[in-house]
């Protein structure tokens, strides 16, 4: 018997690797089961998200729409505005304790999404760690990392190889741990990300994992051309203009341009938190990575 083709492998594809618009254009997707319906249209408005479209989603998505979209809106308004940010942790936190909801995979990963940006990670790790989706495995492989317990990750990693070796996010997920450990894996890394690069469209995503590898493995002039290149795609891309900065500072070019750039477009960014120090401080904090 006859596999059921997945409709939706294109549109997941693109937004997993960064292809937004190429997710929202190739979006209308026609005879899809109610659950399919409401992850494609999850997917979509994600991306809207992911392309700094906060307000049109909050506007689209009505109160009667399904859990998932609710917890899709919920993140737009918690990116929208500071002012937003607290109401809309209690919603998710109120939602979440509710027994007819709170186990629904997306509004568990939005809930991880948005106490990662709270950089409370075990707080996180409350709602995403029983994982159940692939995006969930990798929203775990990303929060272990950022509390530099590469062994967790590691291990998250292995329930996601066991799972589907050779999925988008599983690849990704095997970039981003190489990236941590350092050494011989930068090269593997690179390799993940130029396989990305060959088989599907260019985005800023891919780009700015070849200029990580890049910057790691001492090739800063081709990690400024990767992420020049990457500019071009997206002027008000936070990692590239921040990978720009440290990359610029490497080369002993003027980087104020990129942190400017930074300050006017994602003023919440990490480097411009850390005041008029930002360059110097980023760049000590490199030399122990």
């Amino acid at each position: 018997m006859a596999a059921t083709p997945d409709l939706l492998f294109g549109l997941r594809n693109n937004f997993y690797l960064g292809a937004y618009q190429a997710a929202i254009n190739s979006g209308d997707v026609q005879n899809l089961k109610e659950e399919d319906a409401i992850e494609r249209d999850c997917l979509i408005y994600r991306s809207y998200i992911a392309l700094g479209s906060y307000q049109l989603v909050v506007n689209e998505v009505d109160s009667s729409a399904a859990t998932p979209l609710q917890a899709v809106k919920l993140l737009a308004l918690y990116l929208l505005s500071t002012d937003n940010k607290e109401t809309a942790i209690s919603s998710i936190r109120e939602w979440l304790d509710d027994p007819a909801i709170g186990n629904n995979p997306i509004l568990r990963l939005i809930a991880g999404i948005i106490f990662m940006h709270e950089q409370d990670y075990n707080e996180a790790l409350k709602y995403t760690n029983v994982g159940g989706t692939m995006e969930l495995n990798a929203l775990n492989v990303q929060i272990f990392l950022k509390m530099h317990r590469s062994d967790y990750a590691e291990k998250q990693l292995r329930v996601m190889q066991q799972i589907d070796e050779d999925h988008t996010l599983t690849q990704l997920a095997t970039a981003w741990l190489n990236l941590a450990v350092g050494g011989s894996k930068i090269q593997e890394a690179y390799l993940i990300f130029q396989d990305f690069s060959e088989k599907y469209q260019m985005t800023s995503l891919i780009l700015n994992g070849k200029a990580v590898c890049c910057m790691h493995m001492g090739n800063f002039d081709e990690a400024e051309s990767f992420l020049l290149e990457a500019l071009n795609k997206d002027a008000k891309d936070p990692e590239t203009l921040a990978n720009l900065v440290v990359c610029s500072l490497h080369l002993g070019k003027p980087s104020s341009r990129f942190l400017n750039q930074l300050k006017l477009s994602h003023p919440e960014h990490m480097l411009i938190k850390r005041g008029s120090s930002a360059e110097e401080s980023f760049d000590r904090a490199l030399q122990t990575v």
